[in-house]
């Protein structure tokens, strides 16, 4: 595994190339690709990439699939040129995330949904060389006042994985949320490298249990020591995980920052909890 940059996670807004040569100059070894970007001219990402010895983190997947069918409909038949694309620039990981609730459908009405129109992305993927990796959000404060419960656990994803079927599901594994589930140590044991397909890494706020925690209020990886990061690295280690370890922070403080002051100080975080890992 690697330790990898997100600009737009962190609000750095700055082109791709610009943001390349600052993740290696920190010291990281991946950064998320634009695909915009990639699909305007793929052999100058490549090019970045190469020349900045960076590996491709995940990209998410570019279809609305939460609502009604002709959106659905529209975005997926972009992703074959999508894939493509990211087939051009060795980018095969693909993430989303799925709402741990809904206020329309019951929960097997849901699932039954997603199993269908996710399956539809997969196989497209698939056709590509591309994974599809899916978050579960464990914040129980997300599902307070729905009408529904939905998957937010590690198991009920990998259900979800299971069901649809094709071969190139895994999970996106968020340390938030492997937290606020209730995930332990042997939790990660139960997985291995072809059942994860990407990672987030961030703290949890101090002074909050972890059925208090609000979603998008979150730290930088060590900020607070809430998260034991440690054995989440270490965990992910024992089962070989290959690919990307990107920090999800959700700071308002790096937003205000200039781009390269919030580069820097997320890398710092990243590594020095790297380093307190063995890793």
């Amino acid at each position: 595994m690697y330790p990898a940059l997100s600009p737009g996670m962190i609000g750095a807004r700055l082109p791709f190339e610009e943001g390349a040569k600052l993740a290696a100059q920190v010291g990281l070894k991946g950064i998320a690709v634009d695909m915009g970007a990639a699909a305007e001219d793929p052999e100058s990402v490549r090019r970045a990439l190469e020349v900045n010895k960076l590996s491709p983190a995940s990209w998410g997947l570019p279809v609305e699939f939460r609502g009604d069918e002709e959106t659905f409909r529209k975005g997926l038949s972009g992703l074959p040129e999508v894939a493509k694309t990211a087939k051009l620039i060795s980018a095969p990981r693909c993430s989303t995330w799925i709402l741990p609730f809904s206020d329309e459908r019951p929960f097997e009405e849901n699932f039954e949904l997603h199993k269908t129109r996710l399956r539809a992305c997969a196989e497209v993927l698939a056709e590509h060389e591309c994974r599809l990796g899916l978050e579960f959000v464990g914040t129980g404060t997300m599902r307070e006042g729905h009408a529904h419960e939905f998957i937010h656990t590690q198991e009920g994803m990998l259900e979800l994985c299971e069901a649809i079927g094709t071969g190139n599901l895994g999970l996106l594994l968020d340390s938030f949320h492997w937290y606020t589930s209730g995930g332990t140590e042997d939790d990660l044991h139960k997985l291995s490298d072809a059942l994860v397909v990407d990672v987030h890494i961030n703290d949890a706020v101090e002074g909050r249990e972890a059925h208090e925690q609000i979603d998008n209020e979150r730290r930088l990886p060590g900020e607070s020591g809430v998260i034991d990061l440690t054995t989440f690295l270490q965990g992910l280690q024992r089962i070989g995980y290959t690919g990307p370890v990107t920090p999800e922070p959700f700071s308002q403080k790096l937003r205000e920052m200039p781009p390269d002051e919030a580069i820097r100080a997320t890398a710092k975080a990243l590594l020095k909890v790297w380093k307190e890992a063995g890793l």
